[in-house]
């Protein structure tokens, strides 16, 4: 029987696999990489909001707390943005006249919300509780960024699943003493130079100051990874 095909078509046929594993591969690492950029996670995204306001002016500037705006970040599952009544509070008295808070105005006026739009946004089948993290000793900026360095708020981190869970399979490297600490953006980890007092004892690592707060803040480490703690 002659024979049909040319020994040559054995190195076509060679690199014919070779080329599908590579555009198979080639193909994966594209969708990773789309999968983690800000086209999907929205990561530094600026949001174009009714007013400008900036975080880098009112908390790094002026130093308000989290809590004069997001005042039920401790007792409930969101932050909850603030009314127009907390913005009036100062500007009913300084910058009255000023063109980019007309917006403001004209909610208190009219007794209408502003229509903030949400930068920090998880999908609708995960659960989120902010007090939670709150009272576990989760700083704001450990998620958030340094809000008092952003002129204009964007969304600090990926928010994917795969983030929340580098910190949930070990929270000790991230948590801090509960209170004021939370809120600080210049909270800085303990070290030998830069150590931090907690219940009457000074811890110069995290490792170690993370252990104990696991410990007082019963936080079970083992179940943190389970489904049900944020699928539910």
């Amino acid at each position: 029987m002659a024979q049909i095909f040319h020994p040559s078509m054995n190195h076509v046929a060679k690199a014919t696999v070779f080329g599908a594993v590579f555009f198979v591969g080639i193909v994966g690492y594209c969708g990773t990489m789309l999968d983690h950029s800000p086209y999907v996670t929205d990561q530094g995204i600026v949001r174009n909001q009714p007013v400008p306001f900036s975080h880098l002016h009112h908390v790094g500037g002026l130093g308000i707390d989290c809590r004069y705006c997001h005042t039920s970040v401790e007792d409930s599952h969101f932050a909850g943005y603030p009314p127009t009544k907390t913005c009036m509070t100062c500007h009913s008295k300084i910058w009255t006249d000023a063109p980019m808070l007309q917006p403001v105005r004209s909610s208190w006026i009219e007794n209408r919300p502003i229509a903030w739009r949400r930068v920090q946004s998880l999908a609708d089948y995960v659960y989120f509780n902010h007090s939670i993290h709150i009272a576990k000793g989760v700083g704001c900026e450990t998620c958030h960024g340094r809000v008092d360095r952003m002129p204009l708020m964007y969304q600090a981190n990926s928010l994917q699943m795969e983030w929340c869970l580098n910190c949930h399979r070990d929270p000790g490297q991230y948590l801090r003493p509960a209170g004021d600490d939370v809120f600080s953006m210049e909270y800085t980890q303990p070290t030998e130079s830069n150590p931090v007092d907690y219940n009457g004892t000074r811890y110069t690592s995290q490792s170690e100051l993370g252990a104990q707060l696991v410990s007082d803040y019963h936080v079970k480490v083992g179940q943190l990874t389970n489904c049900y703690i944020c699928h539910r």
